[in-house]
């Protein structure tokens, strides 16, 4: 049996929250910032639902300003 996800229950709290709010992200910076803080406890590739600001991270990286 896989291991469950460490920050599902955070993603949940993320859509519970959009559908509330009509799916207004900025309602929900708290509820996101929550998973964010979540996905930096657990190492690279562990939580799935953190793999998008992962993916978000590396492009930041990758994408530095010309200056």
């Amino acid at each position: 049996m896989p291991q469950k996800d460490p920050c599902q229950k955070q993603a949940c709290e993320i859509q519970k929250c959009l559908q509330a709010n009509n799916y207004m992200e900025s309602k929900c910076q708290a509820v996101i910032q929550e998973l964010r803080k979540c996905c930096a406890r657990y190492p690279k590739g562990r939580s799935l639902v953190c793999s998008g600001f992962e993916r978000e991270e590396e492009e930041k990286l990758t994408l530095k300003p010309t200056s």
